[in-house]
């Protein structure tokens, strides 16, 4: 049961690798990112803040090196059978380790794919690492393989996606039915929390994002709470989590009367979502997408109140962030394929009148166009 796909799956993942692998003639890769150990392997940590490497080979050779608490991390998340442990001593360098693993697959010499993109090799250990490998292997940067195949989800991972959506409805359903006047932004966030947990799903990726009065004009998680005034402004961005794959939402709930203002704004944000929808098919470059959007804020008068992004891809992603590859924003050449799955955010925030707006929800791309996941509309919240 903590594995959550089928081996012939993760089978399916490696061998695609491998291919790639042996297209670009390299002998093998060193994985460092958490999401691609969970989608190659179903290894499931929070340990990547140590040292720890995957290696996949082109033959299909899988091996891991990691510490003493991830062992039985690794034996019962995942299908990885041969698991090296590097122990932990003063003035210990484990990069030695891996090049005794990596000399059991005959690396030396050879050129091998590294995940130089990953929240787990930071500068502090690459220094470390790089002396030793430099002497030992040509190195070849191939972060973008991995994210090239996690793009792309398959029915199993869809299905966790849908479930995502789910929760991230009825954390909505609780934000609703909670938000008032005198209420206190921790009680909105423990039950949109609880009714995630309470449903099966994980912790997200990073924090949510709450913030009422000037504090709704902020996009990223901030320490402190209050309660809601009489007439106030609310902003959520937050995710269901489910098999730690993402579905977010966003909105701006407005206590009290809206004014015209914010009238304006939401129609605004409609508009841009329904623009962005449109354009969002198969064959479309992703940076495309983030025009549609800046056309219709612009055309508005809000050009000044939006942002220069738009949305992202989601997936199965590890702290700090949910955010994936790639990114909508201007000249993006990424192509869109059917079964992306996208979060699309419209945001305006005024700073002159400390107005939010904000409207976001996640979408799967179809074969000619897209489908939304979320059973909410789209109309103004007003509590």
């Amino acid at each position: 049961m903590s594995k959550h796909f089928s081996e012939k799956e993760f089978e399916s993942r490696r061998n695609d690798l491998a291919v790639r692998l042996r297209e670009n003639s390299l002998h093998g890769v060193l994985v460092f990112r958490q999401e691609s150990m969970y989608y190659l392997t179903g290894y499931d940590t929070f340990g990547y803040c140590f040292f720890q490497c995957l290696y996949l080979g082109s033959d299909g050779q899988l091996a891991l090196l990691t510490r003493m608490p991830d062992l039985r991390q690794a034996q019962i998340t995942s299908v990885i059978e041969d698991i090296r442990v590097w122990t932990d001593r003063a003035g210990h360098n484990p990069v030695h380790d891996l090049i005794e693993m990596l000399d059991d697959f005959s690396c030396n010499g050879k050129q091998l794919g590294i995940e130089l993109h990953a929240y787990g090799l930071t500068a502090q250990l690459w220094t470390l690492l790089e002396p030793v490998l430099s002497n030992y292997c040509d190195l070849a940067d191939v972060s973008h393989y991995v994210n090239e195949q996690r793009v792309i989800k398959s029915p199993a991972e869809l299905e966790y996606v849908k479930r995502a959506a789910e929760l991230a409805d009825d954390a909505l359903d609780q934000a609703i039915e909670l938000t008032a006047p005198g209420v206190n932004e921790g009680e909105i966030l423990a039950a949109m929390h609880g009714a995630i947990y309470r449903g099966g799903g994980d912790d997200p990726a990073n924090e949510f994002i709450i913030g009422s009065g000037e504090n709704a004009l902020l996009c990223r998680y901030h320490t402190g709470r209050r309660p809601l005034s009489e007439q106030d402004q609310l902003t959520l961005e937050f995710a269901g989590v489910y098999r730690h794959y993402h579905a977010c939402l966003m909105r701006t709930i407005i206590v009290g009367e809206p004014d015209s203002q914010q009238i304006a704004m939401h129609q605004a944000s409609i508009e841009a979502m329904q623009a962005c929808q449109s354009m969002l098919k198969p064959g479309v470059e992703v940076g495309a997408v983030f025009d549609a959007h800046a056309q219709v804020v612009d055309d508005h008068g809000f050009k000044n109140m939006r942002m220069n992004a738009c949305g992202y891809s989601l997936g199965t992603t590890y702290a700090p962030t949910w955010m994936d590859w790639p990114m909508f924003y201007t000249g993006n050449p990424v192509i869109v394929q059917p079964n992306m799955v996208y979060f699309l955010h419209m945001i305006l925030f005024d700073s002159a009148s400390s107005k939010a707006m904000t409207l976001g929800e996640t979408v799967q791309v179809t074969e000619d166009g897209t489908s939304r996941f979320s059973r909410h509309g789209l109309d103004l919240i007003v509590v």
